[in-house]
């Protein structure tokens, strides 16, 4: 069976005239004949009984009826919903992001996301970056934003912005009044940083072993939020990605450029080769919305 005969069948059998449903399909009577043999060949016998004068349904055809209508609104049905995701007018989309991405620059993409699609729902996976690379390429979401992977595989980077390293210190402490602190400085005093396998810990410490310089650890938690409270209530200093900033301000804490050495690293949009319209459109979003380093913020 075919649509299209279903639609002939159906428009004969509720109109009981071949005429009247030759306006209805806008078919010419050939046409529309040739659909409803072909479909009663496809099924093995007859629908109709047709005369000169009148048009009935055969028993088989009066059980087919019903069908027809549930599977005709079926199909009318999910041939909508699919008109509407691929305008935008519907749908769902999963997007994992790094906490430090998650928690300081996504929600304002996504609110410029959601005032031009308001009919397109997200569900965020805040997890480290390398559960948002496992996630991309398990095709659990559609899009990652992360650090720029030392593997990519088949996944397509996208560069947004290149983050640098800020210090984060105490309010009360005396490094405040610096304009700048370099990392010697800023290891004379007790160091908070996030658990391995953090992707921001490993990228400090295999930065500073270039330097010779090793990373003492006196406090680490595995939440941004907790190490800048700690930071605040003056147990120690640490560092993070620029883009924190201002939930760093939030918890507390002061934040200072940090130079020798200074490290910097690219945070991007992490996906496979197809992608969904909602998931293209947020991409652009993405891009348009990140792009300058915040530093300044």
């Amino acid at each position: 069976m075919t649509v299209k005969q279903l639609r002939a069948f159906l428009a004969v059998a509720q109109t009981l005239s071949f005429t009247q449903a030759c306006e209805r399909l806008h078919l010419s009577q050939p046409a529309l004949s040739l659909a409803i043999k072909g479909l009663e060949d496809s099924l093995g016998g007859k629908l109709l009984i047709r005369s000169t004068r009148s048009v009935q349904l055969t028993p088989e055809g009066e059980s087919l009826l019903p069908l027809a209508k549930h599977l005709l609104a079926q199909w009318d049905n999910t041939e909508e919903r699919l008109r509407q995701r691929f305008t935008l007018q519907l749908g769902r989309l999963s997007v994992a992001a790094m906490p430090s991405f998650a928690c300081n620059l996504l929600p304002g993409v996504l609110v410029k996301f959601r005032r031009q699609h308001p009919k397109i729902n997200i569900t965020v996976h805040d997890v480290i970056n390398e559960d948002v690379i496992d996630m991309v390429r398990s095709r659990q979401v559609e899009i990652g934003i992360a650090f720029s992977p030392e593997g990519a595989g088949s996944l397509i980077f996208t560069p947004l912005f290149e983050d640098q390293f800020i210090a984060v210190v105490p309010p009360q402490s005396a490094l405040t009044q610096a304009s700048t602190l370099t990392w010697e400085t800023l290891l004379q005093h007790d160091f908070i940083t996030l658990q391995r396998p953090s992707m921001v810990r490993r990228l400090l410490e295999q930065e500073l072993a270039k330097q010779h310089i090793e990373l003492p650890v006196a406090f680490e938690s595995h939440q941004l939020s907790t190490v800048g409270r700690m930071v605040a209530d003056g147990l120690g200093v640490s560092a993070v990605p620029s883009m924190c900033i201002q939930q760093m301000h939030q918890l507390g804490a002061r934040c200072i450029p940090l130079t020798a050495p200074s490290i910097t690293c690219r945070v991007g949009i992490l996906t496979q080769q197809e992608l969904s319209v909602a998931a293209q459109a947020l991409r652009s979003v993405l891009i348009e919305q990140i792009k300058t380093p915040f530093l300044n913020a």
